[in-house]
């Protein structure tokens, strides 16, 4: 009689991964669940939709009910350092982090997984809509590929595109050939108290927040000028230039907008251009224009925000853009591209896009994203994700 593989899941409170440990047990896995408390601060949030403490005992009950071990580990230390204080950091320089990719990569898939394996654990699982596949490859190591949920409305894969094949090949998603609408039909099947409660929302283990209010905690407001932008703005007229090889074409097209205050007009104020963010529309509290004004660029270093009016305004639109090397990650390293090497691809700039399609072209110090057509606000600090068919074979942050 072999002795069950030994399974640490990572229960949230939540329908999902409440269904994936029943799953693991049914599937005659030895299952332990933990709890990851990650943040302590109530003062930020906005809603007490996702308060740890309820979810602890949601995580709790659960576990009583399928009959597996259960305890709760504070992370929060760990999480302040690498999720909480990176986004500060990110802010103040006029980025955009996507702390929920970086959460996955640094506490669920790195300090969680740790800690699992040290309670002798053979594998992790979470409540991820993905799935995983292994194959052999040529010289007989083991390839794990990172698939799209089947449940394609909740597809989760992007917010794993920083998984490497270590972390892969200790992975588990039972929940990944799932519809969300099974999911909890099973959990009502089985008295799972998580049957009917609603998906968290807002920022990783913190739930919803004001995210000015969030940053102001280390971010000082400071007042500045929202400049509207018109879209006969000289950038957007630019005459095109002859290009002498794909690598010049690829700048020209990832080349960020610049603006000079004085080409357009003052429409209002703003307590600090770091709250801002590339395609925002609400929080600007301007009005008096025939189409909403969006922020198309924001300068901290002058504390202003540039906005144009309309989802079709040129500002927000980019056909190309740029990933450096040390921000530049491949699930499948094996596919990794060399330099003025090319390759088609889907990719997506958020989560919940289309897939849209494009083509990879490396060159020496970074990789450029070429897509087909333009795409609205892609935004410096997020994830860029690109897919081979339902495989998510690599991601970089967007320079």
């Amino acid at each position: 009689m072999t002795t069950p593989k030994k399974v640490v899941i990572g229960l949230s409170g939540g329908v999902d991964s409440s269904v994936a440990a029943l799953l693991l047990k049914q599937q005659g896995y030895e299952v332990i669940g933990l709890f990851m408390k990650n943040w302590h601060d109530d003062s930020v949030t906005i809603s007490k939709e996702c308060p740890w403490l309820d979810d602890s005992n949601d995580a709790l009950i659960v576990a009583e009910k399928l009959g597996i071990p259960f305890q709760t580990i504070d992370l929060s230390v760990a999480y302040k350092e690498r999720i909480v204080d990176y986004m500060f950091r990110e802010y103040e320089r006029g980025r955009t982090p996507n702390p929920d990719v970086l959460c996955n990569r640094e506490i669920k898939f790195d300090l969680f997984l740790k800690m699992a394996v040290d309670l002798g654990a053979d594998y992790v699982a979470t409540g991820h809509y993905c799935r995983k596949e292994s194959e052999v490859s040529r010289d007989g190591a083991t390839l794990y590929r990172l698939l799209a949920g089947k449940d394609r409305n909740k597809d989760q894969s992007y917010f794993l595109c920083q998984l490497n094949q270590e972390q892969l090949s200790r992975a588990l998603f039972p929940i990944g050939e799932l519809e969300k609408s099974e999911v909890r039909q099973i959990a009502a099947q089985h008295n799972l108290i998580t049957a009917d409660k609603k998906d968290s929302q807002g920022l990783c283990f913190i739930g919803k927040v004001r995210l000015p209010e969030f940053l102001q905690q280390q971010l000082q407001p400071r007042e500045g000028r929202i400049v509207e932008i018109p879209a006969t703005a000289p950038f957007y007229h630019r005459p095109l230039p002859r290009f002498s090889n794909r690598r010049e074409e690829l700048a020209y097209y990832s080349e960020k907008p610049t603006y000079a205050p004085d080409e357009g007009r003052d429409v209002g104020r703003h307590q600090g251009a770091h709250y801002f963010t590339i395609g925002q529309r609400k929080g600007l509290d301007v009005g008096g224009t025939p189409e909403p004004l969006f922020v198309i660029q924001t300068d901290v270093r002058n504390n202003i925000i540039y906005t144009g009016q309309g989802k079709s305004h040129p500002g927000l639109y980019r056909r190309a853009l740029f990933v450096a090397d040390q921000e530049l990650h491949w699930v499948r390293p094996d596919l990794a591209l060399s330099p003025d090497e090319s390759l088609e691809v889907r990719a997506r700039i958020r989560y919940r896009q289309e897939l849209q399609a494009a083509t990879l072209y490396k060159i020496e110090g970074g990789l450029y994203v070429d897509f087909q057509q333009p795409q609205s606000a892609i935004t410096e600090g997020q994830f860029v994700a690109w897919y081979l068919g339902e495989e998510l074979i690599g991601s970089g942050v967007i320079a």
